[in-house]
């Protein structure tokens, strides 16, 4: 799998992945298929376990950021944010292959095409080998879309954000009332959470801090988008 020299948040479809090397884990993102999915794999340096944030498309180079030797990084969970067809089309492709377990929120476990091994809730954790991920419901964008985030003992928050928020926004919603919720819930239970150097990785599109779009938080409250 080719590797861009240096990690900038932003990939291109079809493109090299990027890398963060931090003190306990890799990060590495790629974008896949038709609609530049973002997906993460996470793997902890010490136990060589991974977890895949979004099986989004393209299964086989999904598998190829595992690599092909006999040190390759052990796939154990395969997190799907939310359950918009864009975000799990390689999802049984992906968990087939590898046996790993699959994780989501009960709101939106129904519509994927794979059962979830595993059910989690707001506030719940996810293991990936010696470190955890906590989850994050965020209710609007669809009733069991969540976020993850990891909080570095080493460094700054990173947060996994599904399209649950963007640069620029919360992610899509389709009424009134659900725009409400996200924004809320986006307002209190990440912006009202974590601090400003919080980075974020969001299902498409280039990368941002908490500190970068705090400010414009009224804005989007006003905008109702």
């Amino acid at each position: 799998m080719e590797l861009q020299a240096e990690y900038t948040g932003h990939v291109e479809p079809g493109g090299a992945a990027a890398r963060r090397d931090l003190d306990a884990l890799t990060i590495t993102k790629i974008s896949v298929g038709p609609m530049d999915n973002n997906a993460y794999l996470l793997v902890c340096k010490s136990t060589g376990d991974a977890l895949l944030v979004d099986a989004a498309n393209d299964p086989e180079r999904l598998s190829d950021l595992l690599g092909h030797d006999e040190r390759r990084p052990r796939l154990r969970t395969i997190v799907t944010t939310h359950q918009h067809g864009d975000h799990w089309q390689a999802l049984g492709a992906v968990a087939g292959a590898t046996g790993c377990f699959t994780v989501a929120h009960p709101a939106d476990a129904d519509e994927l095409p794979v059962p979830p091994d595993h059910l989690v809730e707001h506030g719940d954790t996810i293991a990936v080998g010696d470190s955890e991920l906590s989850v994050i419901h965020l209710r609007g964008h669809t009733p069991g879309s969540i976020a993850l985030v990891y909080r570095d003992p080493a460094g700054h928050p990173h947060l996994f954000t599904g399209d649950s928020l963007f640069p620029g926004g919360v992610g899509r919603t389709t009424s009134p009332e659900d725009f409400k919720s996200l924004v809320d819930d986006v307002e209190t239970r990440v912006f009202g959470e974590l601090p400003d150097d919080t980075w974020f990785y969001p299902g498409h599109g280039d990368d941002s801090t908490l500190g970068a779009e705090r400010p414009k938080l009224a804005e989007w409250r006003e905008r109702g988008w």
